[in-house]
């Protein structure tokens, strides 16, 4: 049963700066502490070179949004962030309305530059806040204090920011349900257009997970989640994926197009990403060289990776992505972005149906199954498990 890809799906591109001023105990991201100056002009003429080897991945399409991860890319100055995107826009078209976000921390030094990143082409800030309490900022190991925060939180509009994101954490060690939801009445008071909540999890290979602090329980961790979502609602935030809220018709393009199984180049070190080749008749994945320094001296090619994703996968891989979404995707999305006849999952759809988990109508999960969406998504594991390593390798946007 042979995947039939007959369109392209629309097209972004994540760009990954990874240097931070110190890496935080629970970010497993390919990140770096910087230990001297950064190497800003190297590292986007090699954004650059790395987007040109990918010049053909873009099949006439003209980019649907952008997004500038990390790392911290507000480290870099606002005059190569306004070359890089000038550049860009010389080899790919730019959509009309173009969505070009950028991360961002609420330290004092970038905070001051948030007008220049905005008139070098920037119209979206992702601000990594993760709690407006000096405690919690310090079990994190933030970098930036609590007046920090909130004055970044305060100022984004005044810079120029009509549409941001505030990136906050729940379910830190010793937090309670009050603490939680004051956390989130306060990023509310500024009015985001959009919020990015959710719950710190221990991740292998980092300083957390070598040396565990006390998390809540459970049944506490639940109970907060739940109490946040209310909260949230209650304010008129829209929660469109598992922990992304934004106001009515503000959810991010780059999130969508993650989720509704679209394509994306991705450039930089350690970047991932996606591409539909019909002509070819399958889809790609790709990983760039993850160490800086090794990115930084390609002289060759900067993919370290690129793999297609097998026919079993296909289906796990949809599903996954646009399952994360409240309102998942209509029946004919899965044959346009995989190319697989619905007939493929339709008895494993069926049967989720029956157990109350999907929704009768499209690809879309019932309130139980979007709780207990990791158990739904076992069931389009393939049932001779192929190479686990090319599943879900995209980052997660903000």
């Amino acid at each position: 049963m042979s995947p039939n890809l007959l369109s392209l799906p629309p097209l972004s591109l994540y760009i990954h700066i990874p240097w931070c001023l110190k890496k935080c105990p629970y970010c497993d991201f390919n990140s770096h502490a910087n230990t001297g100056d950064l190497p800003e002009k190297a590292y986007v003429e090699k954004l650059l070179h790395d987007l040109e080897q990918d010049l053909s991945y873009v099949q006439g399409r003209s980019l649907r949004s952008l997004f500038i991860g990390g790392g911290t890319p507000s480290l870099f100055s606002p005059e190569s962030i306004a070359t890089l995107l000038e550049k860009i826009a010389q080899l790919i078209k730019f959509s009309d309305d173009m969505e070009i976000t950028m991360e961002a921390n609420p330290g004092t030094f970038e905070t001051e530059k948030f007008a220049l990143f905005r008139q070098a082409g920037v119209n979206r800030l992702s601000i990594g806040i993760q709690s407006f309490a000096q405690h919690f900022l310090k079990k994190l190991d933030r970098v930036h204090d609590d007046n920090e925060a909130r004055h970044a939180a305060a100022n984004v509009m005044t810079a120029g920011f009509d549409n941001f994101n505030l990136d906050l954490m729940f379910g830190l060690p010793g937090q309670n349900e009050a603490q939680a939801l004051a956390d989130l009445e306060t990023a509310l008071s500024y009015e985001p257009p959009h919020l990015s909540w959710y719950q710190l999890t221990i991740e292998p290979n980092t300083a957390f997970y070598s040396k565990p602090p006390a998390l809540p329980e459970d049944d506490s961790i639940i109970e907060m989640h739940e109490a946040g979502i209310a909260l949230l609602s209650g304010y008129g935030m829209e929660r469109y994926e598992v922990s992304a809220f934004s106001k009515p018709g503000l959810a991010s393009a780059h999130n969508l197009n993650y989720w509704q199984f679209g394509d994306y180049l991705g450039i930089g070190a350690g970047a991932h990403g996606k591409i539909t080749l019909p002509e070819e008749n399958k889809i790609l994945r790709s990983r760039k060289k993850r160490q800086p320094e090794h990115y930084l001296q390609s002289t060759d090619t900067c993919t370290a990776e690129s793999v297609v994703i097998s026919e079993q996968d296909l289906a796990l891989e949809f599903m996954m992505n646009v399952l994360r979404l409240r309102d998942g995707c209509d029946a004919p999305l899965f044959e346009q972005r995989t190319g697989l006849p619905l007939a493929s999952v339709s008895e494993k759809i069926e049967l989720l149906q029956d157990k109350g988990l999907l929704r009768q109508d499209g690809i879309c999960s019932t309130e139980k199954g979007f709780q207990l969406l990791n158990s739904l998504l076992e069931e389009f594991l393939p049932t001779a498990p192929q190479n686990r390593d090319t599943i879900a390798l995209h980052p997660i946007p903000k």
